[in-house]
């Protein structure tokens, strides 16, 4: 009679700690999926978010144009340690720049731009066809991959970021970019593989871009 009641006793207590704190739950599957969603990054909206409230305004940190391509043209390795943002443990690293200059020539997927007084060699020379890669997520140093144990969510920001730009920068640059001799301002970033890399002239991804 003993060894029952404590055997009842037993599973009495065992049932309250298995309501109390049970083992699994179960939910209704259209909310399961719903939380799993919910938790899903979202690229494109970030990327959105980011370029409107981070990017563009971090625009005055660019480094002058006029100031970069003199400090470039005197000790290229300088320029870089001074101006640049350095990639990891690669050779490759990024100028974040802005200024302004001359339409030198235009083709289907890029805009020469002389800078210096009378320049006829292009100095700068905007991309307007397809980009790809990571220079825009990397160029400003406002993103850092530490932030994204995800990886392929690093990865993701750095396309939706250059959907941005291949859809609200690039069009309007290439329809106002007509004549040869106007005049144009710029900010974007140029990534160079590495010291052996020419840099006369530099080739940037635009993320802002007027024809005046």
């Amino acid at each position: 009679m003993r060894r029952a009641f404590a055997i009842t006793a037993l599973i009495g207590t065992v049932g309250g700690l298995c309501w109390l704190f049970p083992l699994f739950h179960v939910v209704p599957l259209n909310r399961a999926l719903g939380e799993k969603s919910a938790k899903v990054f979202d690229a494109a909206q970030f990327a959105d978010n980011f370029w409107s409230e981070k990017l563009l305004k971090s625009i005055g940190r660019a480094a002058p144009v006029e100031k970069l391509l003199a400090a470039i043209q005197n000790d290229p390795v300088a320029a870089k340690t001074n101006y640049a943002r350095c990639l990891g443990m690669g050779d490759s690293y990024i100028y974040f720049l802005r200024g302004s200059g001359t339409i030198l020539s235009i083709s289907g997927d890029e805009i020469s731009v002389g800078v210096s007084e009378n320049a006829t060699n292009a100095e700068i020379v905007l991309e307007t066809g397809l980009i790809f890669g990571n220079t825009l997520r990397d160029g400003t140093g406002l993103l850092s991959p530490s932030d994204y144990p995800d990886s392929q969510d690093f990865n993701d920001i750095a396309a939706a970021l250059n959907k941005i730009a291949m859809t609200r920068v690039l069009p309007k640059l290439r329809a106002q970019a007509k004549i040869i001799g106007a005049g144009i301002s710029f900010t974007g970033c140029a990534e160079v593989d590495d010291e052996s890399t020419d840099l006369h002239p530099l080739h940037v991804v635009p993320i802002q871009g007027e024809v005046q």
